[in-house]
């Protein structure tokens, strides 16, 4: 089966659409099954306390992934092994990821940056390393979501109050993360809030 890809939205190469665990025949099928998905794995982590102690480390974050797709994706919390037009190179995702997860721990305990910006950082680069074949975005925003109740800040909105339609909100965030590819975090700590 093959799926039209949105813009901003990373395509599966063959042996990744593959690993595809219901029978669906349209992308409205798979946004739904994703979705429930999700829905089930954002209770989970909301009620699961080893989860919520242990948020940064880098079998939390792939155990996460694994809990939001593990009804869809036979790969759901595996580290990509392929190239994707964005994000690192594959063979660079677990250090990587052990480097975001130290850089954030360190930032919280010395107060590098205020909480609101920890979360916002660590989102950014979490999106930027794009460590699985697909939900990328949506891990990292519910793990963000999940940061920021540790750091006891409000939960960001992610631009929902905007009165903007949603696929140009998305072309906002997506923006606002290439902003802050180039160290400019400015409009993605505003779109969080927005």
């Amino acid at each position: 089966m093959e799926f039209q890809v949105a813009p901003g939205n990373t395509p599966l190469d063959p042996t990744e659409a593959e690993g595809l665990i219901p029978k669906i025949s349209t992308l409205g099928e798979l946004n739904q099954v994703e979705g429930f998905n999700i829905l089930s794995a954002r209770r989970w982590a909301n009620e699961d306390q080893a989860i919520a102690s242990d948020l940064l480390s880098s079998s939390s974050l792939r155990k996460l992934h694994l809990k939001m797709f593990d009804r869809t994706w036979r790969w759901a919390g595996k580290y990509r092994i392929t190239q994707k037009s964005i994000g690192i190179e594959a063979f660079r995702i677990a250090s990587e990821i052990e480097n975001l997860v130290s850089n954030t721990k360190t930032w919280i305990e010395f107060g590098t940056y205020s909480p609101l910006e920890i979360a916002v950082r660590f989102h950014h680069r979490l999106v930027q390393v794009h460590a699985f074949p697909n939900g990328n975005g949506r891990h990292a925003r519910l793990t963000t979501d999940l940061l920021c109740q540790q750091l006891r800040i409000e939960p960001f909105t992610w631009g929902s109050h905007l009165i903007e339609e949603r696929a140009q909100v998305r072309r906002k965030y997506i923006a606002a993360l290439q902003d802050a590819d180039n160290h400019d975090f400015t409009a993605l700590l505003v779109l969080v809030q927005s």
